[in-house]
C-alpha cells in the first residue's frame, strides 16, 4: 500500500469532514445574535430625553461652539433612539404581539420618523413629540411584560429634564 503525504490543509479538511459526518450540526434558532432576553424601551426614552435636554440648554446658550457640539450630540442621540427602537422591533416583538397589538407597525414607524425629525430640527415641540412617540411603544411593551412599569421610566426621565 502506497501512502502519499497530504498537506496540513488537506489533513484538517478531511478531519473536519469526518467529524461533521460523525456529529452532524444541530440547527438552533434565536431572535438575536446573543439571546440575552434583555429589552427595554427605556433605552430609547433616555436618549430622547437627552435630546430634549440638549435642545432646552442649547436654546439658552448663544455660544457658537456650544451650539455646534449640541447639534452633533443631539444627532448622535437621535441615531441611538432609532437603533434602540429597531432592536425592540426586530428582536423583541413577535408575530403574536402584532396579532394582539396591530398598531405596532405604525407606532414604530411614527417613533423612528420622530427620531429623524428630532435630528433635523432644534425645537422643544419636536423633541417632545419624539418622547410621546416612544411612550406609545413603551406602553405596548409594558403590556407584553407582566410586572414591567413603564410609567416609572416616564416619571424618572421627565424629572431629569424638567417636564
Amino acid at each position: 500500500m502506497r501512502y502519499t503525504r497530504m498537506s496540513n490543509k488537506e489533513f484538517f479538511m478531511r478531519l473536519l469532514d469526518t467529524l461533521l459526518r460523525q456529529f452532524p450540526a444541530t440547527t438552533v434558532y434565536a431572535h438575536c445574535d446573543l439571546p440575552c432576553g434583555v429589552y427595554d424601551p427605556a433605552q430609547a426614552r433616555i436618549e430622547a430625553a437627552s435630546i430634549y435636554g440638549i435642545v432646552k440648554k442649547e436654546q439658552d446658550n448663544k455660544d457658537a461652539d456650544f451650539h455646534a457640539r449640541a447639534v452633533m450630540i443631539k444627532e448622535e442621540r437621535a441615531e441611538l433612539v432609532k437603533h434602540h427602537l429597531w432592536v425592540l422591533w426586530t428582536d423583541y416583538f413577535k408575530p403574536e404581539h402584532l396579532e394582539k397589538f396591530p398598531q405596532l407597525h405604525d407606532l414604530f414607524w411614527q417613533a423612528t420618523k420622530a427620531a429623524g425629525e428630532a435630528k433635523h430640527h432644534n425645537d422643544l415641540e419636536t423633541a417632545k413629540a419624539l418622547l410621546d412617540a416612544i411612550d406609545e411603544v413603551g406602553k405596548v411593551f409594558a403590556q407584553t411584560k407582566p410586572g414591567y412599569d413603564y410609567e416609572s421610566v416616564i416619571k424618572n426621565t421627565n424629572l431629569q429634564i424638567g417636564l
